[in-house]
């Protein structure tokens, strides 16, 4: 009798649970702040190049030292005036993925993203902040059109990796018939309808794509497409299709992952995965555009030098 009631219990407890994670209309409940800042790289490190996952206390070590490491890379990649530090950096709130591997990007094996000769081209002429760090060049300042997306407070791509820094936290609203990620950084905010509407025309491009999001049991699907020729993610083409898969396993994570294709850039479709984090913080408003003293600066200093 006792193990019966013991099994009985765990049943009702199990129930709550999905209960719990449901919506009052039947969907998984995705809704929450969510962050998903990960200590880890997008492409895997040489250094752990037959190291594709940490042990349990290799990623406890990863996320106690993130600060630490991210302060280190910023300093061999960029010149900074100490902008960059513990106040700024939420680099410590990062959490390794579930799986606990050492690169997000998990196919191809070898956790590297199999560039095409003229995709791995277009990306090393594309502005963006790791610029320095990836190819030895640095930004050139001749006109704003020079500077990457986020220094010109256009776009980022946080909704599909976090950018090691800060503002990687988005909030989830749901209805019935939509999704709708809101993002920290930029202002982002993608509306993703799930009743089955015919997508856009493959004439109309937008910074942030089109999608189209659909369930498969627990997990949400999101496809997105019609991306302009200017964003150009990871050196794409306005060709990219970018499928992603939200699964939410408990209260406190949904597992993440994305596949992204382009003939035209990558020689295969490759995917990265990650977790998101439940937070109870707020998401405060990121005013970029209010003047972007930074990229004013920028300009004008690069004018000043000449003038020097």
């Amino acid at each position: 009798m006792r193990a019966t009631g013991l099994l009985l219990t765990l049943a009702l407890l199990a129930s709550a649970d999905t209960l719990a994670q449901t919506t009052s209309w039947g969907d998984p409940d995705l809704e929450g702040v969510w962050s998903n800042l990960a200590p880890i790289p997008l492409e895997r490190p040489a250094a752990f190049a037959h190291k594709p996952f940490f042990t349990e206390a290799e990623a406890a070590e990863a996320e106690k030292n993130a600060l630490a490491t991210t302060l280190k890379n910023v300093a061999a990649a960029i010149d900074t005036s100490g902008e960059f530090n513990e106040i700024w950096l939420e680099s410590a709130k990062g959490r390794v993925p579930r799986n606990r591997s050492t690169s997000l990007v998990i196919d191809p094996s070898d956790g590297r993203i199999p560039y095409t000769p003229e995709g791995k081209a277009r990306w090393e002429e594309t502005p963006h902040l790791t610029t320095e760090r990836i190819t030895g060049r640095t930004l050139r300042t001749n006109t704003w059109e020079d500077r990457a997306l986020q220094e010109r407070c256009i776009t980022s791509d946080t909704a599909f990796y976090p950018n090691g820094f800060y503002n990687n936290y988005m909030q989830i609203v749901q209805a019935p018939d939509a999704i709708v990620i809101r993002l920290e950084s930029m202002h982002d905010t993608r509306v993703i309808p799930l009743d089955r509407r015919p997508p856009l025309s493959a004439s109309i491009k937008q910074w942030t794509g089109d999608s189209r999001g659909w369930w498969e049991g627990n997990t949400l699907v999101v496809e997105t497409t019609n991306f302009n020729s200017r964003r150009r993610f990871q050196g794409a083409t306005e060709n990219l299709k970018l499928v992603e898969r939200f699964t939410r396993v408990d209260d406190d994570t949904i597992d993440y992952r994305l596949t992204v294709s382009d003939p035209q850039t990558f020689t295969r479709p490759w995917t990265l995965e990650n977790s998101l984090w439940r937070t109870d913080e707020l998401i405060y408003e990121v005013g970029c555009h209010e003047g972007n003293l930074g990229l004013a600066g920028i300009l004008a200093g690069a004018r000043a030098q000449e003038k020097k």
